[in-house]
């Protein structure tokens, strides 16, 4: 039997991680940020209210909803079998200890994330508008905010989103409005808000896609979000008790595996991996299992409700094929739906967020989109065939 993974380098920085939510942001009540705050609050904390996914896309035809004996094509199939999830080092986060044994059935996995160019094809055919293209009412807002909380101002129920703006200065890394903005017009096709496209981007990882906005693609596509458990199998390559996805190496300005931050975040960075946002997918060599990008790049919704205590409620027991929690658990966020993301993104620096590991967890209000977040699909046999 291997033994489970007992630690990560030291510099990996989990102490000084400053959980990228914007839940935070909200908590922590940052006085000069009321516009940020307010949006952030009805984005984060509206998402229950939506998770009947009333924005469906079209119905399938009638030749799609033959149930699938074979993979759409760009998938992988994940061998499955039993592997450690999560790691006991005395650094990593709570909501990633234990680490533990548990068992998937194969799968197969997009070798890719979702790109401009296949989410275009899905709201082409099914007229879709993703959340970010939606403007938010009071009462929705509301209904999932804390006891007492006052009616937003008018001019911001807008379509839009929270987009990445760096700032011009070195900034306390416990302030995440100081870059991130609400931006109006900011949506998947807009990614950086009004003026800004996706022109020559057809091959870059979608973005400021809801957990929403992924399951319904993955719908129409006649596929679904991955379980976490899944998830972390297949970004695991076949590797055991190693901290990162391509093995034991640490990234480095001099160490490029994957598309993360260079140099001091979130003023200065380097580029020496050639990318500011959003890279090609594929741009950096896949895993053992030929899956790209499943550290840094984008953020990857999977279908599970995060609970932060999962890991403990687990141990000792046997675990196999895990669909996630029945609900949501962070006491840090008490009346915010939260769906599990993994994977990191362009975003990550050891100063402030060492998540491209794939150990680690991070949770997200489903009807939220982000400038560092997109998805990849999951596909098993007895699916209904999508469309693309």
């Amino acid at each position: 039997m291997v033994d489970a993974p007992r630690s990560v380098p030291e510099h990996s920085g989990f102490r000084e991680w400053v959980r990228p939510g914007i839940g935070a942001l909200v908590l922590a009540g940052i006085a000069g940020l009321a516009v940020v705050v307010w949006v952030i609050r009805w984005r984060i904390a509206s998402g229950s209210s939506l998770q009947d996914l009333r924005h469906q896309p079209a119905a399938a035809s009638s030749e799609s909803v033959t149930k699938a004996i074979e993979p759409p094509p760009g998938m992988v199939r994940i061998p499955g079998g039993t592997f450690w999830m999560g790691i006991d080092a005395e650094d990593a986060w709570p909501d990633e200890r234990p680490a533990h044994r548990v068992t998937v059935d194969p799968f197969w996995i997009d070798a890719y994330e979702v790109t401009n160019a296949q989410f275009r094809r899905f709201v082409e055919a099914t007229g879709y508008r993703t959340t970010a293209e939606r403007a938010p009412s009071v009462e929705e807002i509301l209904a999932q905010s804390p006891p007492g909380t006052s009616p937003p101002p008018a001019e911001l129920l807008v379509p839009g989103a929270l987009v990445f703006t760096p700032p011009e200065h070195p900034v306390r890394l416990d302030d995440v409005g100081q870059w991130w903005r609400w931006t109006p017009g900011a949506n998947w096709r807009h990614p950086t808000g009004p003026g800004s496209s996706i022109e020559g981007m057809d091959d870059h990882p979608v973005v400021l896609v809801s957990w929403e906005d992924a399951a319904a693609y993955a719908q129409w596509a006649g596929k679904r979000l991955p379980t976490e458990a899944e998830w972390e199998c297949a970004a695991r390559g076949g590797l055991e008790a190693q901290p990162y996805v391509w093995g034991s190496d640490p990234p480095g300005d001099n160490r490029i595996y994957a598309n993360l931050w260079q140099g001091r975040f979130p003023d200065q960075n380097t580029l020496r991996d050639g990318y500011e946002r959003t890279a090609p997918v594929g741009s950096f060599p896949p895993n053992g299992y030929g899956l790209f990008d499943m550290a840094g790049n984008v953020w990857e919704w999977c279908s599970d409700w995060y609970d932060r205590d999962l890991y403990r409620r687990r141990a000792g027991r046997p675990v196999v094929n895990p669909q996630g929690p029945s609900r949501t658990y962070d006491p840090t966020q008490p009346y915010t739906p939260l769906k599990v993301q993994r994977g990191g993104s362009f975003l990550c620096h050891d100063s402030y967020c060492s998540r491209y590991r794939p150990s680690a967890r991070h949770g997200c209000a489903p009807d939220t989109g982000l400038s560092h977040v997109g998805f990849r699909c999951a596909w098993s046999p007895g699916l209904a065939a999508g469309s693309d």
